[in-house]
């Protein structure tokens, strides 16, 4: 863990109380936290940093709402890693999906967050736009991953071609990439554990139809972005399932409840201030979409229209 994360963590335990999280027994490798313990003074709560990546997640009964499924096994590493970075191998089903995100995100000073980063793409993207960026994710097999990648600039890994058939792909960072400018975190993108107004940018792609409460999490977005001069892309096709959430707690995609018709047009809402939840309110652009793909295996993709808001204030 890089130790300029120390300047914005806050217990998750604790909030929306933001009590600062405390370094000790730590082995440090020059600005790198390899082995330690983050101390909430607060609740008493520890926080591990293992193998150079803290997991800054809430214990008791929600902490592990986000069943680990896909998210821990090769099966969705492999797939989550072709997704992201398939055109650095030069696969001819690779999409742009991610370089096209990028250009709704422009350039600004401070540090950004990609919550819900997965492998990482996207934290690497804000790298470029930012000081400094930070990608949090629950799944801790995709965060060691993309650490792994940030800290060699390669990564090898098995893609899943049919059954227990594998080929072995090997991929390099573009030398324009500044891995030393990111880091990655696991927490909990509903409960994140960061300091109020600390990010300039803040990302979450494809995660609110993932989550079981995912108003908290558009809150929790609000809450850790700058009350001024800062810049907010939500981006998801809005699959929404009650396996994951509970139906009354979608942002869409019902006929009744808090939140009746199409989510893109509800958080749009949400975000302008119009419901009287966020302040200050965002100033939101006209919507678009992003064509992206995952593929299980050769012979399996998923080819997935996700809506996208931008806002800034």
């Amino acid at each position: 863990m890089n130790i300029i994360l120390l300047e914005m963590l806050a217990c998750p335990a604790c909030l929306p109380m933001e009590v600062p999280l405390e370094l000790e027994r730590a082995g440090e490798s020059g600005d790198d936290v390899v082995e330690g313990v983050l101390r909430c003074r607060r609740c008493g709560g520890g926080y591990p940093i293992r193998n150079g990546v803290a997991v800054v997640v809430a214990g008791g009964p929600n902490a592990r709402e986000r069943p680990a499924g896909r998210y821990e096994d090769p099966s969705g590493l492999s797939a989550y890693l072709w997704s992201h970075y398939a055109e650095l191998f030069e696969d001819p089903e690779a999409t742009p999906a991610y370089a096209q995100w990028s250009d709704q995100m422009p350039p600004s000073g401070g540090i950004g967050l990609d919550a819900g980063c997965a492998v990482g793409r996207f934290t690497f993207e804000l790298g470029l736009k930012c000081d400094f960026a930070v990608g949090l994710d629950r799944s801790e097999s995709f965060i060691a991953v993309a650490r792994k990648l940030a800290r060699a600039r390669e990564l090898t890994f098995e893609l899943k071609e049919e059954g227990r058939i594998c080929s072995t792909k090997t991929f390099t960072l573009p030398p324009h990439w500044k891995p030393e400018k990111v880091e990655f975190i696991v927490g909990d993108a509903q409960a994140l554990p960061f300091r109020s107004g600390f990010f300039s940018g803040v990302a979450s792609l494809n995660l609110l139809d993932k989550v079981p409460r995912p108003l908290a999490h558009v809150m929790e977005a609000n809450r850790v972005a700058r009350a001024t001069g800062a810049r907010l892309l939500i981006s998801d096709p809005f699959s929404w399932s009650e396996e994951v959430c509970a139906a009354e707690n979608w942002l869409g995609g019902t006929l009744d409840g808090k939140f009746p018709g199409p989510a893109m047009e509800n958080i749009s809402r949400l975000l302008s201030g119009r419901s009287g939840v966020v302040s200050p309110p965002w100033k939101v652009s006209p919507p678009g979409a992003v064509w992206w793909k995952i593929r299980n295996h050769r012979n399996h993709y998923e080819v997935i229209r996700s809506h996208y808001v931008r806002a800034e204030r």
